[in-house]
């Protein structure tokens, strides 16, 4: 029996055709011809419907030839790939005509139909989870159990809804299966504004706080406190954008906010109020969640030796380990995670020790950005080419990691040292040594695009990159964001730096072997230097305070690789200023150094057959100035509109009256796209 609900066509991103059956997009009822009267009766269809979704909704390393969530800050100032994105041009990104371009709905209308035959039986009879007592409970199994199962589904919507809320802003609210009615489909497809988007998200994870287990299960099943700890993120991230983005079309009652034109004849009542309280409001729960996670877990993060791990007799570095581990259960730092296993699931994450990071180099504005370990930024200590001693400079990548953060330390590769501690004769033979980059390859994996890699995510054990099959865990949640977080939301609400924060950031500076007194950081900051490595240096194109960007830079370093850049820089409006001075990423210090004698293949002539940038633009290589054909040879440039996704025009025409005019259509374009399929953005 197959459903006879179906989505609009692009909402639900399947169909070729409007209105016809939904067959490969909906998480169906099984093909053994069970109706969801019946299926969904048993704790263990609940817990089978959410597994499911896992891999699909949470962060993972995926699979395939890639370098897994180590590769998801790539395209920002931290990391970039062998190509340029379209993203950092003014006319390379274009509005799609029929694509799905992430407008899609699929895996919400997966969650939606599993709790519309689960929360009836649940004792919920509107099945909108308000009522989560489960006193008319009649699904078979164990009620605790059966809570967490429907915990975990609205978990995962959350998580869903977050992603595409990110890339949209103002977008449908759908919590039902939706009849096949083009009438109350178009209806459906109309956008809430974003601040409404995120309060949803919020309910949706404090039904799942109501419901879940804690911690003390598994922690490879999502649990109470990852989901107050996404609280925590989702209500900074909404906090911080209306902040950033106040009196523009980005915003609802924004100058030029298209959703005034289409749905909103008068000014935008906010359920706060106004803009301002709204901020508040948020920026309040962001405080109050995380400092939640933050107090039980302060003294609970994984220890850091400061040290990377190069022989057996050497004791191992926890920290380090964290992120390169196939068991995370012991480790209380990490909230959830996910597990991979030999000839099971795998994943090619592991590569990073036989080549560079599956072409993703990290930049050299992001190791600069990196503090000594005395606190002092780097340019206090002489320039970066030579330093006063202490500051080494960076004519060797040995001498940059010298006196540094330890994050830096441990996880920027070096040549010459040890990849490989424990050796094993069967599958695939690492690189049991690193060898210089190799950045004059075509090969784009195994190309070191800036030379400089990091090695984060690599285990010493060689059976871990047997045919290039990886096995180690992803983690999806981890207990320091919810301390950066309440430092970041305290200071953005209040002004100040509080009791808490304080002792958070220097829990934080302690354990990455930084000296506690981030005060003299903050005296010792000239921020038109670290305008010059770090775009979360500026937000809607001024430099911001010292204190605030000492913030963002303490979250810059921790996460490291952790795919959580992007999502940081677009809610600080942080890409403004490229749009008249473009960026352009640079790696490591190639001509003048001992580096250079490395290589004798060095071609610069700016022909074609160029593999690396000329020593007259720079001493440093600029992976995208070889030739000028390259995409941003003249550096990353940014457009207003590129901080949302265009929404593609097939979804205008198809919820139209007529199915042609795009006017018509009962949603409206991000600020500053056009409804024209094939353009870049107007602004």
């Amino acid at each position: 029996m197959k459903t006879k609900h179906i989505f609009l066509s692009v909402l639900i991103a399947s169909s070729g055709f409007a209105f016809t059956a939904c067959d490969g997009y909906l998480d169906e009822v099984p093909e053994a011809s069970i109706s969801p009267e019946v299926y969904f009766t048993e704790a263990t269809h609940i817990q089978a419907s959410a597994d499911n979704l896992y891999a699909d909704i949470l962060p993972s390393h995926g699979t395939g030839n890639t370098y897994g969530i180590y590769k998801d800050d790539a395209t920002t100032d931290n990391q970039i790939e062998v190509t340029a994105p379209n993203r950092f041009t003014s006319t390379l990104w274009k509005v799609d005509n029929a694509e799905t371009s992430n407008w899609n709905f699929d895996k919400i209308y997966k969650i939606n139909f599993v709790l519309s035959n689960v929360l009836p039986k649940f004792g919920d009879n509107n099945a909108d989870g308000n009522d989560l007592s489960g006193n008319a409970n009649t699904i078979n199994g164990d009620l605790n159990s059966i809570k967490h199962y429907i915990g975990e589904l609205f978990f995962l919507r959350a998580c869903e809804y977050f992603k595409r809320y990110q890339l949209f802003g103002d977008f449908p609210i759908i919590t039902h299966p939706l009849p096949d009615d083009k009438e109350a489909l178009s209806e459906a497809s109309k956008r809430f504004p974003r601040n409404e988007v995120a309060r949803f998200i919020l309910s949706d994870l404090d039904k799942a706080i109501t419901l879940l287990n804690a911690k003390s299960m598994p922690t490879t099943r999502i649990n109470t406190d990852a989901a107050i700890l996404l609280k925590s993120r989702v209500a900074l991230f909404e906090g911080t954008w209306l902040k950033y983005f106040k009196n523009t079309a980005f915003v609802p009652n924004g100058d030029g906010w298209p959703g005034k034109s289409k749905d909103y004849n008068s000014v935008y009542q906010y359920p706060s109020g106004n803009i301002d309280n709204e901020i508040d409001y948020f920026l309040e729960i962001a405080m109050d969640t995380s400092k939640d996670i933050a107090e039980r877990f302060k003294n609970k993060l994984t220890e850091n030796t400061g040290v990377l791990q190069q022989s057996t007799d050497e004791p191992a570095n926890p920290y380090f380990d964290m992120f390169a581990r196939e068991d995370l259960s012991s480790v209380d730092e990490v909230l959830l995670w996910r597990k991979y296993a030999y000839n099971l699931v795998q994943h090619n994450v592991n590569v990073c020790a036989s080549w560079g990071n599956n072409g993703v180099g990290v930049t050299r504005s992001f190791v600069n950005n990196f503090l000594m370990a005395d606190g002092t930024p780097v340019y206090t200590h002489g320039n970066y080419t030579d330093g006063d001693g202490y500051y080494m400079g960076d004519k060797t990548i040995h001498d940059v990691r010298q006196n540094r953060d330890s994050r830096l330390v441990i996880f920027l590769k070096e040549p010459g040292q040890h990849n490989i501690l424990i050796k094993d004769v069967i599958g695939e033979t690492a690189n049991i040594e690193e060898t210089y980059p190799l950045i004059t390859i075509t090969d784009g994996a195994r190309r070191y695009v800036t030379g400089y890699a990091i090695r984060k995510g690599g285990p010493f054990h060689q059976k871990y990159y047997s045919n290039s099959k990886g096995y180690t865990a992803s983690i999806a949640y981890r207990a320091t964001e919810a301390l950066l977080n309440y430092m970041e939301a305290s200071y953005e609400k209040k002004g100040t730096l509080d009791g808490t924060a304080t002792e958070y950031w220097k829990i934080i500076r302690r354990r990455s072997h930084v000296d506690e007194d981030f005060q003299k950081t903050i005296a010792l900051t000239d921020m038109s230097k670290e305008a010059e490595n770090d775009w979360g240096a500026y937000s809607g194109g001024k430099l911001i305070d010292a204190t605030l960007y000492n913030i963002r830079r303490e979250r810059r370093c921790e996460f490291m690789a952790d795919g959580l850049r992007y999502m940081d820089l677009c809610r600080w409006r942080a890409m403004d200023q490229l749009i008249e001075h473009p960026y352009i990423p640079e790696g490591f210090h190639l001509w003048n150094t001992p580096m250079q004698a490395w290589y004798t293949d060095l071609l610069y002539d700016g022909s074609d057959a160029s593999n690396v940038s000329s020593p007259n633009v720079s001493e440093y290589l600029r992976p995208y100035q070889k030739n000028s054909k390259q995409t941003c040879y003249n550096g990353f440039t940014w457009r207003m509109a590129h901080y949302l996704h265009p929404i593609m025009v097939k979804q205008f025409l198809i919820t139209a009256p007529d199915n042609k005019t795009v006017e018509n259509s009962p949603i409206y374009q991000n600020p500053y796209w056009p409804i024209v399929p094939d353009m870049p953005a107007e602004k």
